[in-house]
């Protein structure tokens, strides 16, 4: 039985995981700062920091793993893109990374992102479209992407990179676009939103997940996008959220700015993932709003009743 270390598993990402890599038959252990918060069952839980140096050669050697799934990274909102903290996780990466395959572990899958990019292309293609991240974020998953492809080649391990493009689902952030629209509204409040004319590529999460673990599961090698491949205008987005909930005069398109440099057109050629591995997503965009809307719902409701 394949043994797969997955890290950032409490996350948004990394919990959505868990099931699929349990269905495919792996013995899952999951490592992440809060332990097992959300227990799953099959998922062996340790509870460690990757940034202390001291804590991920223990728990690397206790695991002993065949696979590597890494998706632990900083991700709060708003100090996401330019944190310092972007550049102790190459740090920290390259540690872990190193210590799996000295413990025998021979398949690593890290996740990458849509802000490795330039932008200005639009449409993002691994092969075709220039890397040019204008962000701490987008600069630093470039450059682990890149030191994890070549010491994958020296170690003689394989190693895949998924970029991930734009999510939304249950377990979000809220604070991020679609979970607090849906909560401002939830709680009948109005949701400021920027222009919205932004067009952007947005998947489920459960379907980013799905691929991510697809991805693991394979001898694909290097970056592959994940993405919908289809392309959304924001003002549409948030929209869908206000009619479903029935309340579309809460959305406040302009209300706030746009980013100075916000590109019009981010979405991912996604040909690798759907033609090599025979993927496609699950949830449509009405689907993948309503499982969100119904999760947020129990969450809004049970914080006013508390």
């Amino acid at each position: 039985m394949s043994r797969v270390l997955v890290t950032g598993a409490s996350g948004f990402i990394g919990w959505h995981c868990l099931e699929p890599l349990v269905r495919r038959g792996y013995e899952v252990h999951a490592v992440s700062r809060r332990g097992d918060e959300n227990p799953v069952d099959g998922v062996t839980w340790y509870r460690a920091d990757l940034l202390d140096r001291e804590q991920v050669p223990g728990v690397v050697e206790a695991v002993c793993a065949t696979h590597l799934l890494h998706l632990a990274w900083y991700v709060t909102p708003g100090g996401l893109i330019n944190a310092r903290e972007n550049f102790d996780w190459i740090e920290a990466s390259l540690q872990l990374v190193r210590a799996f395959q000295e413990n025998g572990g021979t398949r690593i899958v890290a996740a990458g992102s849509a802000y490795e990019y330039d932008w200005r292309y639009g449409y993002c293609h691994e092969q075709l479209t220039p890397l040019a991240p204008d962000t701490a974020y987008g600069a630093c998953k470039q450059a682990l992407g890149e030191l994890i492809g070549s010491f994958a080649q020296l170690s003689g391990a394989s190693s895949a990179w998924p970029r991930i493009f734009f999510l939304y689902g249950p377990r979000e952030h809220p604070d991020r676009l679609v979970s607090s629209v849906i909560r401002n509204v939830l709680g009948n409040s109005p949701a400021p939103c920027s222009h919205g004319e932004q067009i952007r590529d947005y998947l489920h999460v459960q379907d980013a997940a799905d691929a991510v673990v697809a991805v693991l599961d394979s001898d694909l090698q290097g970056p592959v996008n994940v993405g919908s491949g289809r392309p959304i205008a924001l003002k549409k987005l948030v929209g869908a959220v206000g009619e479903r909930l029935g309340r579309p005069e809460l959305i406040q398109l302009g209300a706030i700015p746009a980013r100075a440099n916000d590109a019009p057109l981010v979405v991912a050629d996604v040909s690798r993932l759907t033609e090599e591995l025979g993927w496609s997503p699950r949830y449509s965009l009405d689907e993948g709003l309503a499982d969100t809307i119904a999760w947020w719902s129990e969450r809004v409701t049970e914080g006013a009743t508390a």
